[in-house]
């Protein structure tokens, strides 16, 4: 499988597949990049289909990583982590310390903390066999949950997109379609309705579509993703699995704006500029759902919920530069956020080489 990583060209630093059969571990670190930290990036647990869809989903997540710490202004390089299996029937505690064992083995390389199918709770267990891992519960010294700064870092990237496309971050009578109302997408939601926009959601759990509309009665609901991506809207966020905006869902979208917390939502690079050819703002995924890597790097550090929150605000300031590098530049917002990105990593990471005595 070495070959094939290498056979993509994926440029990522390492890739470490981790195997404990007595707990039924299966998993893949990808470290994309160390050039600015040490590479942070959250455990997915997910069933993957075959292990090849499992290593691409690290490598793009990985990369996706680095870009977004560097955007951020953190101290971080870019790491990923997917463990492949069904989190509600494979989960163990024997499972998460074997994961926890094979973390601290890269003696500080990849630092990891919460994703989809993975909490704070999980990441307890993982503590109790590694120092490398953050997302960690108050009880054990940690901030808790990173949905609730990822879901305010995502309104703020609407509120900076609705400044440059209508002139005003104002959403009051805005209806904004959400795309998965789980970790993120709910709380997400609380800050619309506050914010006076008119919220659609939809969500292949029913569960969680009930528990958003027993806080909000008034947010309509469709049936799938499908279904919203037909429906008018003035933003459309996507909030679930990446890979959403294709070439016959960009045809078929009849949003103004994208902008939401799911990573990797292009299915590829071409759709950035397929979105901009149709007129419509898309906000890149990595800039905007940045607040949970935010709120635990900060717990590196000590944890402060004020000042992580107002880390996160600085998403709505970025935000907006990446658009008016865009414009300057003639390329959609994702190609410049790339740049804005990569020129931090190379810049600050030149800095490695300078002996400090």
């Amino acid at each position: 499988m070495t070959e094939g990583v290498f056979g993509r060209h994926s440029g990522h630093e390492q890739v470490v597949y981790c195997h404990h059969e007595a707990s039924g571990l299966k998993a893949i670190i990808g470290i994309y990049s160390t050039a600015l930290g040490p590479a942070l990036g959250g455990t997915r647990f997910y069933p993957y289909a075959t292990e090849d869809e499992a290593l691409d989903d690290v490598l793009a997540l990985s990369k996706g990583m680095a870009y977004k710490n560097a955007l951020a202004g953190l101290d971080l390089g870019g790491g990923k982590a997917v463990i492949i299996g069904d989190p509600a029937t494979v989960k163990s505690e024997a499972l998460l310390r074997a994961y926890g064992r094979f973390v601290d083995s890269l003696g500080g390389r990849y630092l990891t903390a919460c994703d989809m199918g993975t909490y704070v709770r999980d990441m307890d267990v993982v503590a109790r066999e590694t120092r490398y891992v953050t997302g960690r519960s108050p009880e054990n010294g940690g901030a808790g949950d990173s949905s609730v700064l990822t879901a305010f870092g995502v309104f703020q990237g609407i509120r900076a997109s609705a400044e440059h496309r209508w002139g005003t971050p104002e959403l009051t009578g805005r209806r904004v379609g959400v795309a998965g109302v789980g970790k993120v997408g709910h709380i997400l939601v609380d800050h619309l309705v506050e914010a006076g926009a008119r919220v659609v959601v939809t969500d292949v759990a029913e569960a969680a579509v009930d528990r958003v509309r027993a806080a909000h009665p008034d947010v309509a609901v469709v049936s799938d993703v499908d279904a919203m991506i037909g429906t008018e809207l003035d933003v459309f966020a996507p909030c679930a699995r990446g890979g959403v905006l294709t070439d016959e869902t960009v045809a078929a979208l009849r949003a103004q704006i994208v902008c939401g917390a799911a990573n990797n939502q292009l299915a590829h690079p071409g759709v950035d500029k397929l979105l901009a050819d149709r007129g419509v703002l898309f906000a890149p995924d990595y800039l905007v759902n940045a607040g949970g890597v935010i709120q635990v790097d900060d717990e590196r550090h000590g944890f402060d919920f004020a000042r992580a929150q107002r880390k996160t605000a600085e998403i709505f300031e970025t935000t907006k530069s990446v658009y008016a590098l865009a414009e300057a530049d003639g390329v959609p917002p994702a190609a410049a956020a790339d740049r804005l990105a990569e020129r931090r990593i190379a810049e600050v990471g030149r800095l490695r080489g300078i002996l400090k005595v």
